[in-house]
This record gives structure tokens, sequence and C-alpha cells, in this order.
């Protein structure tokens, strides 16, 4: 029997399949019906005419064979390695050390089978896909290998919005009826069933949502919140559910009601677009961003600025509400509302630090936008649920919060300091940012000074890890690293900022903005240049280490099936720089005259015994192509984002 998240993916790959069929037959999936015919309501400020191609996100590429019963010998050969520490001849030379097979066993064969072989199990598969109650305990999740019970005191999460019954999916539906001004939705918008509709509130709250957590879920009543941004969240649910097609409808739903609303208020100001016009905006870039699609980012930038105004302006209004309360603590309802402002202008910053990270976009928002601004609470506290003022006063008064510049400047004094899980992530963007202005610079080659007090910084920042506050409540996601999953994005973004300061791959991701992958991929091989070979160059090859060998540990296999759907978005992101240079260096050593220095032939060895013999020498390829093919074979895995 294989589990129903392997059904799922089946049944996705098995209709990405068709969908192939019916474009290459020159029929598009929205062609099908009136249900996405969106076109032609003319351009305006958000664009939301803007379509995708039906392969814009990246479906399941998914080997069968790893998910059937295997015997102990060969459920080995799936990780790279059963054991890191491998005993391997240190002085072998790169000729017979680096005789790699890219793949451990059968990871690139999965296009050996034949589609007829999975026909058989369509129906039954399809019932057990159906049979999913709306619940979020049925969210498929497959079990980590290091899962253990939840410790005492800790709190379950909340648990995800639902809609009850079918009065209130019809209230739902009025409620779109009523934001629908210019009635554009009339005809083609089509609300998913009660079912779909838990079931996407259920894979948003429990997958995505601990990424980047600046929805309150106690709060957020789907009859109540504000029709675009319920669309936005149910398309990135729906993308979790592999449901593409829905989640096109809802996400262009979303961007059509989000411009009536901005296109018809008169008197435009930032200071007066409420919270939810925000929020919704970002879901949407989120979406557009990493669906694989160049229309879709190059959407997404074009409303920068306006997403960027939206948070100083509303940021103004937040200033102005908290000087009004003259130093008097805010109620629980009070609080709630800041605390969602102040999550929501983190979270575009966050958001943006990934578009200059990936796409080398200028970012949108300065860190001196925020200055005196509280960090994020904790999401102990976030997620409280008390029910007398008095006890809620005490939680508060127990907390304390520092302000963005105070966390700032510790980290450049070398002084360690305690915040909560989401300040780390967003402590680590303004860190990374600031790299990035560092080596955009002209002076930043004379510049010794900085580039001092960013290495203290980063490692401040790193050393201040053990002191973040621990949250109580638990996140049922299966990841490597102990804590809250914020942490662990945090961790990917270190690594790649330790990775910035010493090279610039700016070629490569200005050519990943055009998806051209002929482009990409020539880009890559340019940057080979870029990749120096000193003592300074090993410290980022150990980081570049580190990000494979949690992979190495946690076995391939496990790895690109479940990251897609637990792990954050950064990982992929953060983790393509880092291999692209791992792979680069690799190639230096082995093809450069000048020969390797014992510092650099440990690190190529120690690279080297990540890999089981017997996942070696199989082909005459190099360690460099070996690495290559490894990383690309588990992106190429990814069901979510494109």
């Amino acid at each position: 029997m294989v589990d129903l998240e392997t059904a799922a993916m089946l049944m996705t790959d098995l209709h990405h399949k068709a969908t192939v069929a019916m474009r290459n037959a020159g029929v598009g999936p929205f062609e099908q019906g009136p249900g996405m015919a969106f076109a032609g309501n003319g351009s305006s400020l958000m664009e939301p005419s803007v379509t995708y191609p039906s392969g814009a996100i990246s479906l399941p590429q998914v080997q069968w064979d790893a998910f059937m019963p295997q015997s102990g010998a060969d459920r080995g050969a799936h990780s790279i390695s059963s054991s890191v520490s491998g005993s391997q001849d240190s002085q072998r030379s790169f000729a017979s050390a680096s005789t790699a097979q890219p793949l451990p066993s059968r990871l690139g064969q999965m296009h050996s089978h034949s589609a007829s072989a999975c026909n058989g199990l369509v129906p039954a598969l399809q019932a057990m896909i159906d049979s999913l109650p709306p619940t979020a305990s049925a969210t498929p999740r497959p079990a980590s290998p290091h899962d253990s019970p939840r410790p005492a005191g800790q709190l379950q999460a909340p648990k995800a919005p639902q809609v009850l019954d079918e009065e209130q999916r019809v209230s739902i539906l009025d409620n779109i009826r009523s934001a629908d001004s210019e009635r554009a939705l009339v005809e083609t918008f089509r609300l998913p069933n009660l079912t779909s509709l838990n079931r996407y509130l259920s894979t948003y709250f429990t997958l995505f949502h601990h990424h980047l957590p600046f929805l309150h879920p106690a709060s957020f009543r789907p009859t109540k919140v504000s029709p675009p941004l319920l669309l936005a969240v149910l398309s990135i649910g729906a993308l979790y559910a592999f449901d593409q097609e829905q989640a096109y409808m809802l996400h262009i739903g979303s961007k059509l009601l989000v411009n009536q609303f901005l296109q018809n208020k008169e008197n435009f100001s930032s200071r007066k677009c409420p919270l939810w016009t925000m929020q919704s905006t970002l879901l949407n870039m989120v979406f557009a961003s990493w669906s694989g699609d160049a229309k879709g980012l190059e959407w997404a930038c074009s409303i920068k600025s306006l997403l960027a105004n939206m948070v100083a302006g509303n940021r103004y209004e937040l200033k102005l509400r908290t000087e009004a309360r003259e130093g008097a603590q805010p109620s629980r309802a009070e609080w709630v509302e800041d605390e969602g402002c102040r999550r929501t202008y983190y979270a575009v910053y966050i958001f943006f630090g990934l578009l200059t990270l990936t796409y080398n976009h200028t970012p949108a928002i300065g860190f001196n936008e925020f200055e005196d601004l509280q960090l994020p609470s904790t999401e102990s506290l976030w997620n409280l649920n008390v029910n007398d003022d008095a006890s809620w006063h005490e939680h508060l008064m127990e907390s304390h919060v520092p302000s963005f510049m105070e966390a700032h400047d510790n980290l450049f004094q070398g002084e360690s300091l305690r915040y909560s899980a989401f300040a780390t992530r967003v402590m680590i963007n303004a860190l990374f940012l600031e790299v990035w202005y560092h080596k955009r610079s002209p002076e930043a080659l004379q510049d010794v000074v900085t580039e001092y007090k960013l290495r203290l910084a980063l490692e401040t920042w790193e050393k201040s890890l053990p002191l973040c506050d621990s949250e109580h409540v638990t996140v049922s996601l299966s990841a490597p690293h102990k804590g809250h999953p914020l942490l662990f994005n945090a961790l990917a973004m270190f690594r790649n900022a330790r990775a910035r300061l010493e090279v610039d791959l700016k070629s490569i991701q200005e050519a990943l903005r055009y998806h051209d992958s002929y482009e990409v991929a020539a880009a890559m091989s340019n940057a080979r240049s870029k990749v120096k070979r000193s003592s300074e160059m090993i410290k980022v090859i150990q980081e570049c280490f580190n990000c494979l060998e949690i992979a190495a540990l946690q076995g391939i296999r496990w790895v690109a099936r479940t990251s897609a759907t637990n792990w954050s978005i950064e990982h992929p992101l953060c983790g393509l720089d880092l291999m692209v240079i791992l792979s680069l260096w690799l190639y230096r050593l082995e093809h450069d005259e000048e020969p390797a220095t014992e510092e650099e032939l440990a690190m190529y060895n120690k690279v080297r015994n990540l890999f089981d013999d017997d996942s070696l020498d199989v082909y005459d390829s190099k360690l460099s192509s070996a690495v290559a093919r490894i990383w690309g074979g588990m992106l190429d895995e990814v069901v979510v984002w494109g």
C-alpha cells in the first residue's frame, strides 16, 4: 500500500502528463470552459489579466519505485551515504577520487517507468484522495525519521480555520459577489466545494503559514475575512494540495478583487489602505514569483513599489496609534491588530529579500523603514489563547521585544541578543541585504572595515541562535532542525549570506529572471572565474558542505519527497547558489593545472565521503558533476513551487 501523499502525487503527475498532452495538441487548460475567461478587462494598475501557462508550476517528478517496500540492502542505496564518516584515502588522486555516480542507485530512472504501469492503480488512488477528510489532521505529511513525541509543556499550534457547512460557503460566495463591484467574476469564477475549501485552508495553515506567519489563525474567520485575502490564502493552499488549476483560478480572482478595490478607492492614499490589501498583494506576489513563469515574476516586480508604499503608509498610521496610547498597555485586540501589522511589514521585507537573493532585484524597502519598530513577538504569544485581560497583560509584561535598530546595533557590536524565531529570520534578512549592498558598492574592494563588521555581525547572529526564545507551540512539519521552522529557514539564508561575501553570482541571478534554461546554464558555466581558490573560499565551501550534508544525513529520497511541502522556499533558493559554488569549486580542483593544497584536498575528500562507495565509480564522471546532478535531481522533484 502507498500512503495518501504518494497517492496525491501520483494523481497529480498523471494529470500533469494529460495537461502536457493537451498543450501539445494546442488545447490550453483554461480553454475547456468559461471558468478562466479573465482577459478583456483592459490594462490596469495591477494587470489582473495576466495568465500563466499550464506548466508554470513544476508538478511532481516522482519515482514510484522509491515508495514501494524495499529490502534493507536496497534501502541503503537511496541516500547519498549511510554514514558520513566513511574511511577514504585522503591522498587519492582526483582522477580516481571523483569518479562518482551522480545519483545513488535509481534516482534518475523514473522516466524509464511506463505510464501504463500506473494506470491500474488510478481508480483506487482517486478514491483514497477523495476520501480525505477536510480537517487539519487530513493534510498528507510523511513521517520524519526523527519524529518524536511532543515534549511536556508544549502547546499544539492552533487548528486551521475551517468552513463549517454549506451555509457558510454560500456566505463566502455572497462576500465575493459584494466585493466584485465590476461584476468581473460573475460568469467566470467558481468557488471550490466545501471539502476542497477546507483542504486548502488546512494545507495553507499547516504547511505554508509557519514559514511566514503574518496571519492570525485564531481570528481568521473565512466568512468574515476580506474576500481577496481569503482567495489568496486558498490559492496557495491549493498549490500545497497539488490542485494547480484551482490555484490559478483563485489567484487571478484575488488579483482582480484587489485591483478593483484600489482603482475604485477615491483619494487613494497608502495610509488609508487596509491591512488585508497588503496581505493579499503579498500572497499574490509570492504565488506569481515562485510559480516558475517569467510573466508572473514581471507582474510581481511591477507592483513592488506599490506594496512598499502601502507598508510605509500603514507603518506611519501604526506609529500614530501607538503614540496616542501615551505608554498605556494595549488591550488584547489592539495588540493583535498592531502585531499583525508588524508581522505583515516584516513578511514583505523578507519576501523582497528573497527576490534580491534569487533575481538580483534591488530591494524596495530599506531597513531604515523600521528603525524603532518592534521586532515580531514569539509564536507562543502570537497564538496565546487567554480569556481575561489580567492574564493577558501579565503575559505581555513578561515578554521583552527589542526594536529592529536595537537588534541591528547589537549584532554589529558583537553583542548577542535574545529575540523570537520570527525576529531571527528578519535580522538575517537585514544582514543578507547589507552584504548585498556592500558588494554593489564601488568601494567594496577597498572597504575592509565594512567587510569585517559584516563578518562580525553574521558570527554574532549565529551565536545568538541558542538564546532565541523557546517556542512553546509545536509545528507538525518534518525538518532536521530542532525548534521552530523559522530558525531552520534562517540558517539557509545565513549560509547564503556568508557565501555572498566571497562569491558574486550576479550574472546567474539576472539570467534566472527570464526563465530561459539555456541562458541560465551558460551563466552557470561561465561563473567558474567567480569561484576563487583561497583560504577564505574554504570557509564558503564548508557552508556549501553543510547544506549538502543535511540532505545526506536525512536521505536524498526523503528530502526530495518531503522538503517541497514541509520546508520553506528558502531552502531550494538559497541552496541553489551554494550547490553552483560547490560544483564549480570542485570542477576547478579537478581541472586546474595548479595542484590542490592540503586544505583543499581535505575539503574535497570531505565532500566525497558523503557518498557511499557503492554509489561511486559507476560512471566516469567527476565529483563536481555528481554534486550538480544530485541537487538538480532533488529540485526536479519539487511538487509545489516552479
